[in-house]
């Protein structure tokens, strides 16, 4: 039977028949409820130890809450066929370029030499060694296609929820509004790191079986061996992937805006091709390193030795500050938003 004392401490007496032994009374823990913070005793009393041992272990309970609303969140993304069908689109481009290299090798390779940029000397590799063929298809697909492809989840992640009517019942789950934005962001990471993949993956497999392979001859001329070569394309592929965190948390902050998730990708879509274009106008010189495309191939600085630390490393604080300052502006619009869908 509970019974209620004067300090609002609830106890459960013991059952009829039964004593008490010294030890094994009621002792008050406190437990939070939603009307409000009080006390209810637990039958057999808990010693001090285990009472400031409790509260610590509370964090790896809320850790793996938070893993698994994202193990679930990520389920749902990558069984999607629109995501599936992107990640297919993917990884189809790097075997067209390499096919299309490969029955126009010679002329292609001149043309390549001949361009703008470390990105024409990296095609031009292509004929002599296949893993150029990774580095050549990042490259490329960096510059549009992989960010349409983040824009398509980062930009779905709330406003989509909101659309479909279903964010206020995720909402209505003891995750909060923090812990659920931070699942959606998480998810969006990995999206990237799995589109990053699909494509090095892809672009490896079919350069390995078009090209030779062997030792790798950098854009510094030193040559390295086929393993560090590989290596090096897992720098790559986490070098793009930070960057196309950083894009996602764009999205994220435009989806936080609106409750149509089309329009949150095509604002996302429009900014990186407007940023893009800013980034070729020579006038505009000065404000080239604040945008965030202007970094994403950055990475032609592993293709080099020593690796060319100094300008990856500026590229990882622009994604940095791109994601802390767009991340806040998703926080702070999502924690204050009037959720009514």
């Amino acid at each position: 039977m509970s019974t209620v004392d004067g300090t609002g401490i609830v106890t459960e007496a013991e059952p009829a028949g039964k004593g008490a032994t010294a030890g094994s009374g009621p002792a008050a823990v406190p437990e939070r409820s939603s009307g409000g913070a009080g006390l209810r005793a637990v039958p057999g009393g808990l010693s001090a130890g285990a009472r400031e041992q409790a509260p610590a272990s509370r964090p790896p309970g809320a850790l793996r809450a938070w893993w698994r609303l994202l193990g679930s969140e990520a389920g749902l993304t990558f069984r999607r066929p629109r995501n599936l069908a992107v990640l297919a689109v993917l990884a189809a481009i790097p075997v067209l370029i390499g096919v299309v290299m490969r029955l126009f090798a010679e002329p292609l390779a001149a043309g390549a030499a001949d361009g703008p940029g470390n990105g024409g000397a990296i095609f031009a590799q292509v004929a002599g060694n296949g893993l150029f063929l990774t580095f050549a298809a990042l490259s490329l697909l960096v510059q549009l296609m992989l960010p349409v492809a983040v824009a398509v989840v980062a930009g779905d992640a709330v406003a989509g929820e909101a659309g479909a009517g279903t964010l206020r019942y995720l909402l209505t789950a003891p995750a909060g509004r923090t812990r659920l934005l931070a699942v959606k962001y998480g998810n969006a990471v990995l999206f990237c790191l799995a589109a990053v993949s699909v494509i090095a993956v892809s672009a490896l497999v079919i350069g390995l079986a078009l090209f030779p392979a062997g030792p790798i001859t950098l854009l510094s001329g030193t040559t390295i061996s086929f393993a560090e070569g590989l290596l090096r394309i897992g720098l790559v592929v986490l070098y793009v992937t930070a960057g196309m965190a950083a894009l996602a948390a764009v999205a994220l902050a435009l989806s936080t805006l609106t409750e149509a998730a089309i329009g949150a990708i095509a604002a996302t879509v429009v900014a990186v091709i407007v940023t893009q274009v800013l980034s070729v106008v020579p006038q505009l010189s000065w404000l080239h390193p604040y945008l965030l495309p202007q970094w994403w191939n950055g990475f032609d600085g592993v293709l080099r030795d020593p690796v060319a630390t100094a300008e990856m490393g500026q590229g990882l604080l622009v994604f940095a500050a791109y994601t802390a300052i767009f991340g806040s502006i998703a926080w702070a619009r999502f924690t204050g938003k009037d959720i009514t869908s």
